[in-house]
């Protein structure tokens, strides 16, 4: 990202190498493969021996919190509070009706409870639109999920109910590619997850589990980032995306034309279009029509079997420019045009319905509004408010970072230090250009066979042994339709029953050369899926740390006073800085100008502080990419 106030990875370093930073003492269990009990807590991977399990911290303090506050409904108007000790005994019980639940709350955060609902996105919006933030939850939805299909956890004979409703229920248009696979799972029981009999049942499942499971640390601290996510999902819709509709109006217009009647295309479309129907002698072929174009293109001598633009560049056509320009102005109209901007902006804010957990490796997907597929060309609409700053962070190069904490890689975690990974694999030897360098990592974590990324993949694991033996074990264990987690113990969905049978058949004696194949090729599907499950899951929660920390430090700042301040972040965010977008890997944070630099370093060091969290005192670092902007587009 470059701006004037831009820092790179070179300026703001996190290899303790390279700028010298007190050692914090690991306050989570973590292991892969291996995890030994000790007197004092576990040692994990790396040797380090880490603090005891009842004191997990992920975002601030202890993490287990002095009480737990259990919320449930009793009837339509009443809610039922049961509160628990640290040992798990219940010490009070009340009620309070739905429009004093908010005040309550606030009473209540004092003691920094946590409070235990059945869904972050039900409770927490009614407090935050009466302006009370809570410092920590948890997510009994959320947490389910994990711990049904965790390999940490015993089997259960317990029958599908509502708990086990998919996280994402449908697919919106935005979101069918966000979803690796859907899950139909059948509910035997529709009972409602907010009762408060319900909800105290589900608890206390949960803390059995929890309790039986090979590693309850490694869960615990997974749960706590997972809801630690589900506040933070809430609180970015409260607050929005400061968001400039003039801005993103007039980028419209400059690219497709002034904004059409209803029904017709914008001016500069059509001229487009226009010019590609005439090189294709077709003054009649919709181009919006898959089919039709194909067939048109196929009249004119181009013989393609999709219009994706890669396959369409292949050809030298004078269609092929226009073409090619027509889709990109068509998408942008689909998917950020007027439409959207009548739908989604309200108030100078983007509001992004984020899910979190609804990808099955952890991360985010949305219910609408397309948050994760922001085009470039809108990003100049993303203006902070007067008197404020966006910073901009993205972590550079996470998944392949990740890989070598997980694999204890020396060797990978050397050529990242204080650098650019794809770089030092270079310096390595054992490719001879960057690009050559990301093919390869690309390759290796993906599962490629074919192609540059399949020919030089073999060739890191010549260099790096520990981490790609970690993935290819991954992709061999679901190639024989096994389960692989990530480091925390999100565990991978098995392969269906229709995968199982076609690997059977193919062991028949009388199976055809074609089964046998399809049986190969099916195992292998999985097994890339798996090889890249692990690592992008354990991406995942590095990203859940680091932005559970970095919220922390970020409500430790003090308000500004109300000169200073934007009430169109809403009663909770008017006066501090808070996190306003997520995309995978990368935040931004809408923060007082006179904030912004307290800001940037409390982003580099939430990040400095999550890898430490996963990964102890292995030295594999976490780079950013960070500026301190008034808009988005001055970071492309």
């Amino acid at each position: 990202m470059q701006s004037g106030h831009a820092r790179d990875s070179e300026s703001t370093p996190a290899s303790p190498a390279r700028a010298p930073c007190p050692q914090r003492k690991a306050t989570a269990t973590i292991s892969d493969p291996l995890v030994a009990a000790t007197p004092r807590g576990y040692r994990n991977q790396h040797g380090d021996i880490l603090q005891s399990t009842t004191d997990i911290r992920v975002g601030g303090g202890r993490e287990n919190g002095r009480v737990q506050i259990v919320v449930g409904r009793l009837g339509r108007e009443r809610i039922a509070l049961h509160t628990f000790d640290d040992g798990g005994s219940l010490v009070a019980t009340s009620e309070v009706a739905d429009d004093g639940f908010a005040a309550h709350a606030a009473r209540a955060e004092a003691d920094r409870p946590r409070w235990v609902w059945n869904d972050t996105a039900h409770w927490y919006p009614v407090l935050l639109a009466a302006g009370v933030r809570v410092e920590r939850c948890h997510d009994l939805r959320l947490s389910h999920a994990i711990l049904r299909d965790s390999a940490l956890t015993l089997p259960t004979d317990r029958p599908r109910d509502a708990w086990d409703a998919p996280i994402v229920a449908e697919l919106t248009p935005h979101r069918q590619g966000e979803a690796l696979f859907d899950l139909d799972i059948p509910l035997d029981s529709p009972t409602s997850t907010d009762d408060a009999r319900e909800t105290l049942a589900e608890f206390e499942r949960q803390r059995e589990r929890l309790a039986s499971s090979a590693d309850p640390g490694r869960l615990r601290l997974l749960l706590a980032a997972e809801s630690a996510g589900a506040l933070i999902a809430a609180e970015i819709h409260a607050a929005g995306l400061p968001w400039s509709a003039t801005v993103h109006d007039r980028v419209l217009s400059d690219l497709l034309g002034d904004r059409p009647a209803p029904g017709r295309k914008p001016a500069k479309m059509e001229q487009i279009a226009d010019v590609v129907r005439e090189a294709l002698g077709d003054e009649t072929v919709n181009l919006d029509s898959q089919q039709k174009l194909l067939r048109a293109l196929g009249r004119a001598g181009i013989p393609v079997s999709t219009t994706n633009r890669w396959e369409l560049a292949e050809h030298d056509h004078a269609a092929i420019a226009p073409l090619i320009a027509y889709k990109k102005l068509s998408r942008l109209l689909s998917a950020n045009g007027w439409t959207w901007l009548d739908e989604w902006i309200h108030d100078s804010r983007f509001r992004p319905d984020y899910v979190p957990g609804g990808v099955v490796t952890g991360r985010w997907a949305t219910n609408g509004g397309g948050a994760l597929q922001l085009p470039k060309q809108i990003r100049a609409a993303v203006v902070a408010d007067p008197g404020w700053k966006l910073v901009v962070a993205d972590a550079a190069q996470l998944e392949p970072r990740v890989l070598a904490g997980m694999a204890s890689d020396l060797a990978m975690a050397e050529a990242a230090r204080g650098t650019d990974l794809y770089a030092g694999i270079v310096d390595s030897g054992a490719v001879e250009t960057r690009e050559q360098a990301k093919f390869a990592m690309l390759g290796a974590m993906y599962g490629a066979t074919t192609g540059e990324s399949g020919r030089l993949a073999p060739r890191l694991g010549r260099v790096y042994p520990r981490a790609m033996g970690l993935v290819d074990d991954a992709a061999r264990t679901g190639e024989r339709g096994g389960v692989v987690s990530t480091l925390l113990g999100r565990s991978s969905p098995r392969p269906s029953p229709d995968w199982r049978e076609v690997q059977s058949r193919a062991t028949e004696p009388d199976a055809t050369p074609a089964e046998e194949r399809r049986a190969r090729q099916s195992a292998r599907n999985w097994g890339r899926f798996t090889r890249n499950f692990v690592v992008q899951g354990t991406a995942a929660e590095w990203a859940l740390c680091w932005m559970a920390e970095l919220r922390r430090r970020l409500a430790a700042l003090d308000p500004v006073d109300d000169a200073e301040s934007s009430s169109l972040a809403g009663p909770v965010f008017r006066a501090q800085p808070h996190l306003v977008y997520f995309l995978h890997d990368e935040i931004i944070v809408h923060a007082p100008a006179r904030h912004a630099d307290a800001v940037a370093d409390a982003v580099v060091e939430a990040a400095r502080s999550a890898g430490r969290l996963l990964f102890g005192t292995f030295p594999v670092d976490f780079p950013l990419d960070l500026a301190i902007v008034d808009s988005y587009v001055e970071t492309a």
